[in-house]
């Protein structure tokens, strides 16, 4: 399955293949201050190839707060955050935005929420690497 997601003036987009298709989206609330803030709900598949397509890189914020391990790709025009991304040695990984598809069915989305307060960096890291979307592509100008 490929799912579309895009910021709301569609500046950051982005095609998550997700294979198999899934019969449930497991979509995670982060409840850290800066997701609470702007109703971050995130999911993202090991196994999963997301190609991200920066139209305008320069309206294009990276926050990055707590740990500094997290960047949060912020849509300057709109105020989205459809992608957050996380380096882990030399390999980027990310976690994309479910508020963020089009087209996706919601019945899929199996909802719940997500607490790393206190969590190690070495785990959080650990964690990240074995779950987060492992094959990430950004494209620029497109």
């Amino acid at each position: 399955m490929i799912i579309h997601g895009r910021c709301h003036c569609a500046n950051i987009r982005f095609e998550l293949a997700w294979a198999p298709d899934p019969t449930e989206i497991p979509a995670r609330a982060c409840r850290c201050s800066f997701c609470v803030k702007h109703g971050g709900v995130w999911t993202s598949h090991p196994d999963a190839a997301l190609v991200v397509h920066v139209r305008d890189p320069q309206h294009v914020s990276i926050y990055t707060f707590g740990t500094a391990t997290a960047d949060f790709h912020v849509c300057a025009r709109c105020g989205v955050v459809p992608v957050v991304t996380s380096r882990i040695g030399e390999r980027l990984h990310a976690v994309v935005s479910v508020n963020a598809f089009d087209g996706v069915d919601p019945a899929l989305l199996r909802r719940g929420s997500a607490d790393f307060e206190g969590e190690a960096i070495g785990d959080r890291l650990a964690r990240r690497q074995r779950n987060w979307i492992a094959d990430v592509r950004f494209i620029e100008g497109s």
